[in-house]
């Protein structure tokens, strides 16, 4: 998708001529990255099939994360490395939202917000789950941070996808959540409210925060316990859909998620006069697929909205999928669930060889499917070869 491209029609970055104050260097790397990506300006190749001759030019992806274009590859490569690490069980997807009030402070203070999210929702699941009377056992997590609504406004919310189920505190046998049910979402929505509004208390003591504009009153510790209190009497929306059926419907759902940015390729419609259309669901009103239609400042605008600051990771693990420990908590969960895990290795292999095979056709000749030679390369910022390539010989 060339998003900017698409909406520069009218001179060269008038977006960044009328907001020049107001774009930071995420932002600018971001615009500069999308415009640049696979074109001859990034260097490229080009490649040739010696049976039929054809010849096929390859510009280089700017692989930026918030590039729609460069996050398919991201995507296949990250659920191949998620492979061996699921598990025979069901999986849950539980959703973590702010609410308005919080999500304007977030907006201004991204990396120590969204740091205090990942904390409170993580911690929220791991201690719910750790008593006996819902679960009672040591579970694992993906979370995954989104910050758009289908409008492309501002909606900061954790996607989380956990095993149905843990691994006992003597770690002797692994427990099962009940059919179709994980853990009760009123007691995750109370003690995640309560987990984020302390440590976004202590942030707010330590300085951490930073308030602007209409937010600035904020500032001043009595406005500031204000508004603690009177989001304290909000209910916070947490809420889990139902399970999925087995590791390969996870892998499907994952990679939907975890590399997704705030817009995708097909959702565009198209643009004329200065406005972009695109389509987006009305969750609202029976998830009605509609068309919204925006000047291409405002498009612009709402895009950059959802850049993550320098270094930020949006994906993280938890529990016996965290990091530090994750293979040989994996290899305790395996070892409890030997009697189911036969029945889910067979599919994860097919999963994973289709995937190589969809690889390895990407380097075939889309003419007679030969091998693909490359003829020429050059780097971001030389002039590409002379095309000399017509002697494949």
């Amino acid at each position: 998708m060339f998003i900017f491209r698409f909406t520069c029609s009218k001179g060269i970055h008038p977006y960044r001529q009328a907001h020049d104050g107001h774009l930071g260097r995420v932002e600018r790397r971001t615009m500069s990255a999308i415009e640049l990506c696979r074109t001859a300006e990034l260097g490229g190749h080009v490649e040739g099939c010696r049976s039929c001759g054809s010849i096929r030019v390859a510009y280089n992806s700017c692989r930026n994360r918030h590039c729609p274009k460069c996050q398919g590859q991201a995507c296949r490569d990250w659920l191949a490395a998620r492979q061996d690490e699921l598990l025979p069980v069901p999986y849950f997807h539980v959703v973590f939202t702010l609410p308005v009030e919080v999500a304007a402070i977030a907006f201004h203070n991204k990396t120590a917000l969204y740091t205090i999210l990942f904390k409170a929702a993580a911690e929220t699941l791991r201690t719910i789950a750790a008593d006996p009377r819902p679960l009672g056992a040591e579970i694992g997590l993906i979370a995954v941070l989104h910050s758009w609504g289908q409008t492309l406004t501002y909606h900061p919310h954790l996607h989380c996808i956990v095993p149905g189920g843990g691994v006992s505190p003597d770690c002797t046998r692994w427990i099962s959540c009940r059919p179709g049910f994980f853990l009760p979402v009123r007691v995750l929505s109370r003690l995640f409210r309560r987990r984020f509004l302390e440590e976004l208390r202590v942030a707010h003591d330590a300085g951490r925060l930073g308030f602007f504009g209409d937010l600035a009153h904020l500032a001043k510790p009595d406005a500031f316990a204000r508004l603690l209190a009177e989001v304290r009497r909000l209910e916070w929306v947490v809420y889990a859909k139902p399970p999925f059926g087995g590791p390969q419907q996870v892998l499907a759902y994952l990679g939907r998620y975890t590399h997704r940015v705030a817009i995708a390729n097909s959702r565009l419609v198209g643009m004329a006069d200065d406005r972009v259309a695109f389509r987006w669901r009305d969750y609202r009103h029976g998830a009605r697929t509609k068309v919204m239609t925006l000047d291409a400042d405002e498009f612009i605008r709402r895009f950059l909205l959802h850049t993550l600051p320098d270094g930020f990771h949006r994906i993280r693990h938890y529990g016996f999928l965290a990091n530090g420990h994750r293979v040989p908590k994996l290899g305790l969960c395996r070892r409890l669930l030997a009697s189911q895990q036969q029945n889910n290795l067979e599919p994860s292999a097919k999963s994973a060889a289709v995937a190589a095979e969809r690889l390895a056709l990407t380097h075939r000749c889309p003419c007679c499917g030969g091998a693909m030679v490359t003829l020429a390369t050059w780097r971001c910022g030389q002039a590409p070869p002379t095309p000399f390539w017509n002697d494949t010989s």
